[in-house]
């Protein structure tokens, strides 16, 4: 599959009262189903930049498995581009002393807000025509009139990282603090408020993205998980109080304590295998959730023994991913390595079966699941097959709304009938998506990281505003 994920513009051969040397017959627009339709012999698919507010694509060196969006000062609610985000980012080198934890600024990362049903014209038509013209020859492009670049400008401070990063978080409360699982089965947490200090107070610290990696000691290295790990969570509530699991099944339990951290030496049991994830409840300081190999989620109350509070049967197989709903905490969302995710609410798993949408869109397994922090029924879904998907519950097959849609745009648009009607958006042109988030504070915009780098992306349909928190 070949796909651009910085487009560059296509300029048109037949502008208005130009004539054009050979015609091409039209063809009518057509979706393309990944894992349904196949490429003939000579074809490969294009990205339609049209489909992004924003849409763009860096690497780092050596892939990362895991990174996150750092919290910042720049402003809660943030729609006008050009954007600026901070980011941290841990490595899959080739061996395990050229791997690093990576500080990121990316600044200047371009775009523009379209609606989503676009405006009439004073005259009544839609003239989509001009409208794609103009949409192509002003902010799409990522290369001004001179040739010079205006894409992200990215800058970076790297620190030293002895193994793999399985999977690394910022603290929410205090986004420098930042912990690790590295492969080689420790947990370190570490302090990065230098290298977001300089990153912060310089437009060309980094900026080369070939400075060295910095050698640094971890505020915490804990060394008592009897094997490496991929779950790790910190709790919303109290800053500072952690959870990590590993492929051994146990879960330790972490609380700060005098600008340190005490780890229960006794860990949590309730798991047959591998722990993969893990979610403190938004709503509930105690309380967290975790999900396994062995097929099941449970619930948990760090206030009542090692054991949870309950546990059930969430998937057929391998449950990879969770993430609980911060604008909805009574559903729990799960992936899981038959490439199915599961929605459950958890105001009635004590009377049965607690899942209440089952989707199975997805044929490989479900690598990140994401709720939205500004919608409470959108969520988005990285999988093996190379997709991210965006979901919103609240949907449901409208065909009236349809027939409308299209005849506003007066286009053709042949959308395949077998969709789930909550499926908003596909994105292609990566390859081994590992994981994906929202940025909390632009609605709307999805970092994702895979094997060949990162993407960052804000599809012109989900049109997010945050929640007004003072209603």
């Amino acid at each position: 599959m070949v796909r651009s994920i910085n487009p560059k513009k296509a300029k048109r051969k037949n502008k208005k009262g130009e004539a054009s040397s050979s015609t091409v017959p039209s063809m009518p627009t057509r979706v393309w189903q990944p894992g349904v339709d196949k490429l003939e012999e000579g074809e490969e698919l294009q990205c339609d930049p049209s489909a992004y507010n924003s849409l763009h694509g860096f690497h780092v060196g050596w892939p990362c498995l895991s990174f996150d969006i750092l919290g910042d000062k720049l402003g809660l609610n943030r729609t006008e581009f050009p954007h600026t985000l901070y980011m941290v980012a841990g490595t899959q080198a080739e061996k395990a002393p050229m791997n690093s934890i990576g500080l990121f600024k990316i600044s200047n990362v371009s775009g523009k807000r379209r609606d989503v049903v676009p405006k009439k014209v004073a005259n009544g038509d839609d003239d989509m025509e001009d409208e794609d013209d103009e949409d192509e020859d002003s902010d799409s492009d990522e290369e001004s009139e001179d040739g010079a670049s205006t894409g992200p400008v990215i800058q970076v401070r790297r620190v030293a990282h002895h193994g793999c990063v399985n999977r690394i978080r910022a603290m929410p409360q205090n986004p420098h603090i930042c912990v690790s699982w590295a492969d080689s089965g420790h947990v370190q947490v570490w302090d990065m408020s230098s290298h977001l200090n300089a990153l912060a107070e310089s437009e060309t610290e980094g900026k080369d993205g070939t400075s060295p990696a910095l050698n640094q000691a971890p505020l915490v290295n804990f060394s008592g998980h009897k094997d490496e790990g991929y779950a790790i969570d910190w709790s919303p509530a109290t800053a500072g109080r952690l959870l990590s699991g590993d492929c051994v099944s146990m879960i330790h339990l972490w609380e700060p304590a005098s600008g340190s951290w005490t780890v229960d030496p006794i860990p949590l049991t309730g798991h047959s295998a591998s722990v993969e994830d893990l979610q403190w409840s938004p709503a509930e300081a105690n309380v967290f959730a975790s999900c396994s190999v062995d097929g099941t989620i449970a619930l948990w109350d760090v206030r009542v023994g090692k054991t949870p509070a309950l546990s059930y049967k969430a998937h057929n197989s391998d449950v990879n991913v969770i993430s609980w709903n911060r604008l909805a905490s009574c559903m729990l969302a799960s992936g899981s390595d038959d490439g199915a995710f599961s929605i459950h609410d958890l105001r009635v798993i004590k009377e049965g079966d607690a899942k209440v949408a089952h989707f199975e869109y997805h044929k490989h397994p479900i690598t990140s699941i994401e709720w939205s922090a500004h919608e409470s029924s959108t969520l988005a879904v990285s999988s093996g097959d190379n997709q991210l998907t965006i979901w919103d519950l609240s949907l449901e097959k409208d065909e009236e709304e349809e027939a409308e849609f299209k005849a506003q745009t007066k286009e053709q648009v042949n959308t395949p009938q077998d969709l789930p009607p909550q499926l908003l958006f596909v994105h292609q042109g990566q390859k081994d998506l590992k994981e994906l988030h929202w940025h909390n504070q632009i609605p709307g915009m999805i970092i994702s990281t895979a094997e060949d780098g990162f993407n960052i992306l804000m599809p012109y349909n989900i049109q997010n505003t945050l929640p007004d928190l003072a209603a």
